[in-house]
């Protein structure tokens, strides 16, 4: 089953990040670039896509947005790194 919607993280072009969900990825980071998206970026363009999680539905990526939205900074420049660079933590 193809996803219907995604949940995505970009980096504006002053470092900071922003957090949303599309069911058009591309078309998404587009109106960004162009000014026409969240007011957030339009203030910070351009914008550079770090992060891209697909979900079967819109509600599915609407909650998890939300969820993603209430992390630190620090918490989602670790999502968005490669699975291959991440450590395994141990446990104490």
């Amino acid at each position: 089953m193809a996803p219907k919607a995604f949940v995505y993280i970009v980096r504006c072009a002053d470092s900071t990040l922003y957090t949303g969900w599309t069911t058009d990825v591309e078309r998404r980071v587009r109106t960004h670039n162009a000014g026409r998206g969240a007011q957030y970026t339009r203030r910070r363009m351009p914008v550079e896509l770090l992060y891209l999680e697909p979900h079967p539905c819109r509600a599915d990526a609407m909650r998890r947005e939300a969820a993603i939205k209430r992390w630190p900074r620090k918490r989602k420049l670790a999502l968005a790194q490669p699975s291959a660079s991440r450590k395994p933590r141990r446990r104490k």
